[in-house]
């Protein structure tokens, strides 16, 4: 069948060609229609991988089972709040802005946010956490900087601080997600023209369920 044809270069969501939502067809069509939000909205990140979908719908399975997943303990916000400093230390813009009003709305609390991400940009997590929350925060950092002088030493800390190993186990995929993330949207040139910034896929006793919202 004949297949859609992609945008043309130069437009400013990606450096790459993408195939806008209007232009979909087959199994990328299924895909958008998962994933849209408000107006058919796709976020860039995901119109990013619309050459392939296999890869779209890879990172989609990833995404919601690691950050929006019925299955995890540790609080959303505070996974957000990972994503958005270890996109911090990457320089990543386009996932700080996306992230940060995630978790502004999931904290409900504007002043306690703003303090967050101040003491982020500064990379001084102690600054607006408790010693267990500051301990998560460093561990992802130095995940971040220095993957390989990652020692057991780091997970015992996290012990020690209250998390039982399910809950490492999280704090770990939220880091390396947004690693991954963070290098698929800096390295495709990803912008958030058109997007609409905070929307995920909420729906968190649903795995299947991509809706944006």
């Amino acid at each position: 069948p004949a297949q859609p044809t992609p945008q043309p270069t130069g437009l400013p969501m990606t450096w790459i060609k993408t195939i806008p939502f209007a232009d979909a067809t087959g199994r990328l069509r299924q895909l958008y229609e998962r994933v849209t939000g408000p107006g058919d909205n796709v976020d860039n990140i995901m119109l990013a991988h619309s050459l392939r979908p296999h890869s779209m719908e890879g990172h989609m399975h990833l995404y919601k089972y690691v950050l929006h997943h019925s299955g995890n303990t540790v609080d959303k916000w505070f996974l957000e709040t990972i994503g958005v400093y270890v996109s911090l230390l990457n320089d990543c813009a386009y996932c700080v802005d996306h992230h940060f009003q995630g978790l502004s709305r999931l904290l409900a609390d504007p002043p306690r946010a703003a303090a967050i991400r101040a003491a982020l940009e500064i990379d001084r997590p102690t600054a607006a956490f408790e010693a267990g929350l500051a301990a998560a925060l460093a561990y992802a950092g130095k995940l971040t900087r220095t993957p390989a002088a990652m020692i057991e030493a780091d997970v015992a800390d996290l012990r020690d601080h209250g998390y039982d190993d399910g809950a490492i186990l999280e704090i770990n995929q939220v880091t390396a997600y947004f690693n991954y993330a963070n290098r698929t949207v800096l390295g495709l040139g990803v912008t958030i023209d058109g997007d609409i910034l905070g929307l995920s896929p909420n729906q968190s006793n649903d795995p299947d369920d991509w809706g944006h919202s």
